[in-house]
C-alpha cells in the first residue's frame, strides 16, 4: 500500500518531469531507509520545481539486494540502494565495516563514514568501476544476532548452528565463531527463520522493527560487531548525462538525506529496541567478558580481509586503526 501511494504521488510529477529517477529498495517503504528516500525525493521535486521525478520500488518489487549492483551498473534502472557488502565481489575493501568490532564506537563510524575520508573515499572511488556512482550512504546501525532458545553469550551458543548473514565476511564471522553461514536476502530472512532454515538471525535492529520479526524470532543478541552501511547508487553514464543544474539539485538532496539519517540512527535504533521488547522480545547485552570471547575467535576474519583485499584493503584498514 505504502508503495503504491509513493508512486501514485509521482505518477503526474513523472510525466511532466525532464528527468525521472526510479530508485529500487529491498525494504519496506516504512523503513527507516525508505523515508530517508521519501525525503530525497521530496528534496528534488521541491527545489526541482517538478523537472525531476523520483519514484520508488520498494520491498525488492524489481531487484532484490544482491541484484541492485548490476541493474544499477548496466542502466537498467537508474538508482537503487545496496548493502554496501553487495560490492564486495568487485571490491573487496567494502568489507572493512564488517571486520569484527573495528568501529566499536559511534565516534569512529562517523569518522570513517564521512565524505572523503581515507576510509570511505577510496571505496567511493572504486566503486565507479563498477558503473555506478556512489550519492549517499545511508547509516543501518550496528549488527545483532537473533535466535530462538536463548541469547547467543558467547561463540560457544553458536556452535553446530545455521546462521543467516547477508555478507561473506560476517559468515567468515560465523565460521570463526562454530556456526555454519547461510547468505540469505534480507527480504527473504522473515520466511528464512519462520520456516527454520537456519537457528540464527543477523541484521541491523531497525530491520527487526520493519519487518515485524518479533513474529519469527526471539531473543536479540546485541553483539554490534559490524557496522551496517547501506548506499543509494546513481547509474554513472546515466548521471553523466545530467544537465550540471539537476546534479547540483540531486547532490544537495543526497547530502541533506545522509546528514538525516545518520544523525537521527541512535534514535531509529533505540526505537527499533522498544518496539521489540514492546512484541514480546527479549533483549540481551553481552558483558565485557563476553565481547572478549566473541573478539577472541575473531582473528581469522582480519586475516581473510588481508589475503583478499589487497592494497586498498590494506590503505582502509590503516586508516579504520588510525582513527
Amino acid at each position: 500500500m505504502c508503495a503504491a501511494v509513493a508512486l501514485g504521488l509521482t505518477s503526474g510529477v513523472a510525466l511532466a518531469a525532464d528527468t525521472t529517477l526510479r530508485i529500487s529498495l529491498q525494504l519496506p517503504l516504512k523503513s527507516h531507509l525508505g523515508q530517508n528516500l521519501l525525503l530525497f525525493k521530496e528534496e528534488v521535486e521541491k527545489n526541482s520545481s517538478g523537472d525531476i521525478a523520483v519514484e520508488i520500488y520498494d520491498s525488492a518489487q524489481l531487484y532484490k539486494d544482491k541484484e541492485v549492483p548490476a541493474a544499477v551498473g548496466s542502466g537498467a534502472i537508474e538508482m537503487g540502494v545496496a548493502s554496501l557488502t553487495r560490492y564486495v565481489g568487485d571490491v573487496p575493501a567494502v568489507d572493512i565495516f564488517y571486520q569484527p568490532f573495528l568501529f566499536d564506537t559511534e565516534d569512529k563510524v562517523r569518522a570513517a563514514v564521512a565524505p572523503g575520508s581515507p576510509v570511505r573515499g577510496p571505496l567511493d572511488e572504486a566503486i565507479k568501476d563498477t558503473g555506478s556512482t556512489v550519492l549517499w550512504w545511508q547509516a543501518y546501525g550496528g549488527a545483532i544476532m537473533l535466535s530462538k532458545d536463548g541469547p547467543l553469550k558467547t561463540p560457544e551458543d553458536m556452535e553446530g548452528k545455521k546462521v543467516r548473514v547477508f555478507g561473506k565476511t560476517l559468515g567468515d564471522f560465523v565460521t570463526a565463531s562454530g556456526g555454519a553461514p547461510t547468505l540469505i536476502s534480507g527480504s527473504e530472512q522473515y520466511l528464512a527463520y519462520q520456516r527454520g532454515t537456519v537457528d540464527i538471525g543477523m541484521t541491523g535492529v531497525s530491520g527487526v522493527k520493519s519487518r515485524k520479526l518479533w513474529e519469527v524470532m526471539d531473543p536479540i543478541t546485541v553483539t554490534n560487531h559490524a557496522d551496517i552501511e547501506f548506499i543509494v547508487v546513481v547509474n554513472t553514464d546515466f548521471w553523466n548525462g545530467l544537465p550540471e543544474e539537476h546534479q547540483a539539485i540531486i547532490q544537495a538532496a543526497a547530502v541533506t538525506a545522509e546528514n538525516d539519517v545518520r544523525n537521527r540512527m541512535s534514535e531509529i535504533e533505540a526505537a527499533a529496541y522498544a518496539a521489540a521488547e514492546e512484541n514480546g522480545m527479549t533483549v540481551y547485552r553481552p558483558d565485557a567478558d563476553e565481547i572478549a570471547a566473541w573478539k577472541a575467535v575473531s582473528q581469522p576474519v582480519y586475516d581473510t580481509y588481508s589475503e583478499k583485499a589487497g592494497d586498498l584493503g590494506k590503505s582502509v584498514m590503516d586508516a579504520a586503526k588510525g582513527l
